[in-house]
């Protein structure tokens, strides 16, 4: 999360057709919601206070958001702000630049073949 705020008061709202979640540290913030042309209010003050997701968590079992619109508000915020596991790619490992031997001089060594010629095959 974003920040360390604490919140106490959870529920949803509709705000131009579309349902959210929203938070608040008291329950008087119908009256900011409400001015600010909110319809379907319904917020729930939780008994201790909690982070977001904690919050939301709680939400989504109380009985007075089983509806499909709150449930459908709170699986959007929940996929949304649920940590994802990281993704841990394997380092990529350096690649060695090829080694050269060091290049030796050629030398040849001439056998004496006069002992040969008389061998058979």
């Amino acid at each position: 999360m974003a920040t360390d705020k604490l919140f106490n008061v959870v529920g949803v709202s509709k705000l131009g057709g579309e349902y959210k979640v929203r938070f608040a540290t008291d329950i008087m913030r119908i009256k900011v919601l409400t001015k600010h042309g909110h319809e379907d209010i319904r917020l729930a003050e939780l008994d201790t206070a909690v982070t977001k997701l904690e919050a939301v968590a709680q939400l989504k079992s109380m009985d007075e958001f089983q509806d499909v619109a709150a449930q459908a508000a709170i699986d959007e915020y929940l996929d949304s702000k649920t940590p994802k596991a990281a993704v841990t790619k394997a380092p990529a490992k350096a690649k060695a630049a090829p080694v050269k031997a060091p290049a030796k001089k050629a030398t040849a060594k001439v056998a004496d073949t006069s002992a040969l010629e008389d061998a058979p095959f």
